[in-house]
């Protein structure tokens, strides 16, 4: 069963992170990402970590699998986008993950960037070193790692303002009437898969608030498949791929939100057809506007190309 606390006297009125570190024994930190993944909730709502709890508040905690401490450099071809002393922009490759969890201890790209680096121990917590915002794993394209706390606490800034720019690309299975469109719909997690995410109503009091807009590239009719721009305006878990899939127009190759069993695999995919094509930041000590772009990759070039040559012979 989830670990549950009631708020005493002496949380009344703190910050629900402040709060939930003091009665569960974590950090601060790690209380704080327990409640941005969606794992708490208050008298069963979920709020925000700034939320002031009362005196008889229950708090309970769905916490991930525990693993290891131990962080290793590992030896990981990366490709860098841009490096300074604060910052470090990679262009991540959809098999990698970004950060130690369970099953996959080693081969990350916390395990990449601690030896490329070498000095991130500690920038952001010892699990996510450096790590200020995360990709799926079977999500490629453009992410930023902070090089020293300031950094890291001034890009996390700009991405609780929604102030990056971000844009993604996304083959979907459909074909939209519209050109545009626009998600505003709250995301919880599902109440009977915890590692999957869901639309819920407003009314039900549960789920944060998620907004994605998207804007048709391309259109694929004979293979009843479009390639989207999508702009993601808040950072919940997994918020592209729910927000596309609840409005008809799933991630083509996603195995948790698409079709499945109603259509066949995708020809050389084996991942979900996302990618993180551009991302846009104010750096963290010069206060310069830059912008980072990774070209498609090759599998999901290959998967366009394929689509485009079946038109062409319609």
């Amino acid at each position: 069963m989830p670990p549950r606390w009631l708020v005493g006297d002496a949380e009344d009125g703190q910050r629900l992170d402040t709060a939930l570190a003091a009665l569960s024994g974590e950090s601060r930190s790690q209380a704080r990402r327990w409640i941005d993944d969606d794992r708490v909730l208050v008298n069963d709502r979920h709020v925000a970590a700034s939320h002031r709890v009362a005196e008889g508040d229950r708090v309970s905690a769905d916490p991930p699998d525990p693993i290891s401490a131990d962080v290793l450099p590992e030896a990981i071809p990366l490709r860098v986008l841009y490096e300074d002393d604060a910052i470090i922009v990679v262009d991540k490759s959809a098999d990698m993950v970004v950060h130690p969890a369970p099953g996959h201890a080693s081969g990350t790209l916390v395990n990449a960037l601690l030896h490329h680096c070498g000095a991130l121990a500690g920038v952001g917590g010892v699990q996510r070193p450096g790590i200020v915002h995360r990709l799926d794993r079977g999500t490629s394209g453009v992410i930023v790692a902070a090089k020293d706390d300031p950094a890291h606490q001034a890009l996390a800034v700009q991405f609780h303002d929604h102030t990056i720019e971000r844009v993604y690309q996304a083959i979907v299975r459909g074909n939209p009437s519209a050109d545009e469109g626009r998600v505003e719909k709250r995301i919880a997690r599902h109440p009977r898969d915890r590692k999957r995410m869901s639309v819920v109503m407003e009314e039900q009091g549960r789920g944060r608030e998620a907004r994605t807009a998207w804007r048709v590239a391309q259109r694929f009719p004979v293979s009843s498949r479009c390639l989207l721009d999508v702009f993601p305006e808040t950072g919940r878990t997994h918020q592209i791929r729910v927000h596309l899939a609840s409005v008809g127009l799933p991630i083509v190759g996603d195995p948790v939100y698409g079709r499945r069993g109603r259509d066949r695999p995708e020809p050389g995919l084996d991942r979900p057809a996302l990618h993180a094509r551009v991302l846009g930041l104010t750096h963290p000590r010069t206060g310069e506007r830059m912008r980072f772009e990774a070209e498609l990759p090759r599998d999901l070039q290959d998967r366009l190309d394929t689509m485009a040559r079946r038109e062409g012979g319609a």
